[in-house]
């Protein structure tokens, strides 16, 4: 009996952990597509992520005071939000990283901190600092499967990120738009000098990206009911920490990462927690996430399924 109920745990352990991992994963692709193509992480990224929650979670808002409910919202919801999103999106690839894609690595560094400073403080302007609470549209049902409970909130994470990870593996390896992407990540003049429009490319990445990021805010304001100013950051982090684990710039690296990670957030916070007598548990499951980025980078820099490369001249 004990170990029926051990394993059930450990099953439920690791559906959370694949659930919260989809989350990342669907994060980190904004990340990793920006710097297989231009080398620069665009810490702005968790802050687009933050605005489409807030976006989705004002027309919910509306139209759940207007007496309308049902999963069809959430849908009017995400059409709301991502344009909002791949026009900020847009807007912080024209105006704050081209002029300085020729600049030393630094600058647009910075520039990335800065603009989401810009984003956060300006969300807390429009929406205020307390944290919002998503209206319940959807009724929650749950399901138990060999001991293991999920909610059809979960199911629909898991597929629809599983989807739109799919639809971009098929967008990037077998398409026009995917051969001019490889084509700059590859060598940026080289393509510019074969025909290929490297602005148009490049602004189209942040837009795809972009909208990867509206879905996420609305799934992750939709799972934990909540949407705040500062959201963006944590979850920048840990979806950046999934894709140096599993090989910033790899897309199917950017993937496993955030399963990966999020299985050993749930895991540590589950497991660890119990063995520490709740000293490590929940509450510090940052410190895993952030274990995870340290070792990584002191042993394997290039990720799990990144290669080591020559720096470009």
């Amino acid at each position: 009996m004990d170990n029926l109920i051990f394993y059930q745990t450990l099953l439920q352990q690791i559906f959370n952990g694949l659930v919260l991992g989809s989350l990342y994963a669907l994060v980190a692709l904004g990340y990793t597509m920006v710097y297989g193509i231009l080398e620069l992480i665009n810490f702005a990224h968790g802050e687009v992520v933050m605005l489409g929650a807030m976006v989705a979670l004002t027309v919910l808002g509306v139209l759940s005071g207007a007496g309308y409910s049902g999963a069809w919202t959430v849908g009017v919801a995400l059409a709301v939000a991502v344009p909002v999103c791949v026009t900020v999106g847009l807007l912080i690839e024209r105006v704050a990283y081209r002029p300085l894609r020729h600049a030393p690595r630094l600058a647009p560094l910075i520039t990335a901190i800065g603009v989401s400073i810009v984003i956060q403080n300006l969300t807390m302007i429009l929406w205020g600092r307390r944290y919002l609470s998503f209206p319940p549209v959807i009724d929650i049902e749950v399901y138990e499967w060999w001991g293991v409970s999920v909610t059809n909130i979960q199911l629909v994470i898991v597929a629809l990120t599983a989807t739109m990870m799919v639809g971009l593996l098929l967008l990037v390896g077998h398409t026009r738009l995917g051969r001019a992407m490889r084509a700059i990540a590859q060598n940026r003049e080289v393509a510019s000098l074969m025909g290929v429009d490297v602005n148009t490319v490049i602004a189209a990445t942040f837009a795809i990206g972009s909208a990867l990021a509206a879905v996420a805010g609305m799934l992750v304001g939709t799972y934990y009911g909540l949407a705040h100013y500062a959201m963006g950051f944590m979850l920048g982090l840990k979806a950046f920490t999934a894709a140096v684990l599993g090989g910033i710039g790899n897309i199917p690296g950017a993937m496993l990462g955030g399963l990966l990670l999020g299985v050993i957030e749930s895991l540590g916070a589950g497991y660890i927690g119990d063995l520490t007598g709740g000293f490590l548990g929940s509450n510090y499951q940052d410190i895993f996430a952030f274990l995870v980025l340290i070792s990584v980078l002191i042993f394997r820099p290039a990720g799990l399924l990144g290669e080591q490369v020559a720096e470009r001249a």
